[in-house]
């Protein structure tokens, strides 16, 4: 996955105050583009006329960006806005500058009525994925929204066997991804992955560093060696492969034909920036892809489990593949065999507190939509296997089960420690996705 590449341009009016408009334009600018983490195009003239709209077009076509920021300076003619949206054909933020003090009773700028004026264009000619912004500094919000829609987009992703057996809601229409994100899903056997080889020394290092990270005294030296011949084994297929996330298929045929299930590989992995979902999840895969560009360097799936309505809470749970650097320094953190007839070899270990959310990119009736909640994971002893948060969500839990249930939403979502409605929010505007509003009672619609 690259970086987003971000276009930006001033749009101006010499009836108004051009000159200091273009001063604090080229200031700010400046300050925008001390962020690394984006590929800045900045067109180096203001645009006035339709002419200056055109040549801005063709510099931003050149460039290949993603986005593009068109700044209302001040005041501006209709035309330009819709040039650039005509030919350029990106995502588009309609920033507009706060109003100056008056200068002898005058509007110096203007700049809000410029946007609107944009806004208003662009609405009645059939854009609905410009986002607006009005103030000094940029809309972080929109540009996190921009690295999301990216790392979808560009992303590679590896679908391991298919989806686990009787879990149909996960499954996907893959021209219907390829259609909504550009994302082409690479199928490979279970073999092809778990196959590779692995030598000595590689294992040697790799068991040395599973013995560090857990408890294995429920383990034989043989299930601990095939943890460390999957690391090995497992990490040089997403590197041959060159695949950002995979999806696999995880039970009932990896422990079987293996000799261990891969969750303890998958926690190991994660926890060094790799990304994986259980299951053959597709949707949760692209999920943890949004969810890291959205700042989340290690994105957890899990189920919603142990609801309790009357207590307000819910168990972010699943059966031992959290990133094992989620894990909350308290208590023993440990590999189980309980899973599959004693060849689960399962991550256990509780995730720490913190500020969080949830995200999933669901589909369903042919409608792509994005379910999203926040809340915080709060300190629980250690009382089950597998790995697992305690989470109050800002709604209660009753009001977000029937969300999930009443909407069709699959039964994985994606924690993050971060929280990121309004780039969410700006995300689905960008791709024209339906959001599920936990607000919403859908019971009686």
């Amino acid at each position: 996955m690259r970086k987003p590449r971000i276009g930006i341009v001033c749009t101006v009016r010499k009836t108004f105050d051009y000159v200091t408009a273009y001063q604090l334009y080229q200031e700010r600018t400046a300050k925008v583009m001390e962020d690394t983490s984006i590929d800045w195009v900045n067109y180096p003239e203001m645009v006035i006329e339709q002419d200056d709209a055109n040549r801005a077009s063709d510099f931003f076509i050149d460039h290949h960006v993603d986005a593009l920021i068109i700044v209302s300076a001040t005041f501006h003619l209709g035309h330009l806005a819709l040039i650039m949206n005509q030919k350029v054909r990106v995502p588009l933020l309609l920033w507009g500058y706060d109003e100056l003090p008056y200068n002898g009773g005058k509007i110096r700028l203007n700049a809000v009525c410029g946007v609107n004026l944009n806004a208003s264009n662009l609405y009645k000619g059939g854009n609905d994925n410009f986002v607006v912004h009005v103030g000094n500094d940029l809309d972080q919000d929109w540009v996190k929204a921009i690295k999301m829609m990216v790392a979808l987009k560009t992303t590679k992703i590896g679908l391991v066997g298919h989806h686990a057996d009787g879990f149909y809601n996960v499954g996907v229409d893959e021209l219907h991804i390829y259609r909504e994100m550009g994302v082409l899903i690479n199928h490979y056997e279970l073999s092809q992955f778990f196959g590779g080889e692995a030598s000595e020394e590689e294992v040697a290092r790799e068991r040395e560093n599973v013995l560090k990270l857990f408890d294995t005294k429920k383990l034989s030296e043989a299930q601990i060696d095939k943890v460390a011949k999957l690391v090995v084994v497992a990490s040089k297929f997403m590197k041959q492969e060159q695949v950002d996330v995979i999806a696999i298929r995880c039970w009932p045929e990896f422990a079987k034909t293996y000799g261990v299930s891969p969750c303890a590989m998958m926690s190991i992995l994660q926890s060094r920036n790799m990304l994986f979902a259980c299951e053959g999840d597709i949707e949760a895969a692209l999920s943890m892809v949004a969810v890291k560009a959205a700042g989340e360097e290690t994105p957890f799936m899990a189920d919603l489990s142990q609801v309790n309505y009357q207590e307000n809470y819910a168990l972010l749970w699943h059966d031992g593949v959290a990133p094992c650097n989620l894990w909350d320094g308290v208590c023993n953190r440990s590999l189980e065999t309980y899973f599959a007839g004693g060849k689960g070899v399962t991550a256990d270990f509780v995730l720490h507190s913190g500020d969080m959310s949830i995200l999933r990119i669901d589909t369903a009736r042919g409608k792509t939509r994005l379910f999203y909640e926040e809340g915080v994971a709060v300190p629980m002893n250690k009382l089950l296997s597998g790995t697992y948060a305690k989470v109050i969500f800002d709604h209660h839990i009753s009001k977000v089960i029937d969300t999930v249930v009443y909407t069709g939403v699959a039964h994985h979502v994606i924690m993050g420690y971060v929280k990121y409605k309004k780039a969410m929010l700006d995300l689905a505007r960008i791709m024209n996705w339906e959001v599920i509003d936990v607000d919403k009672d859908y019971f009686t619609h």
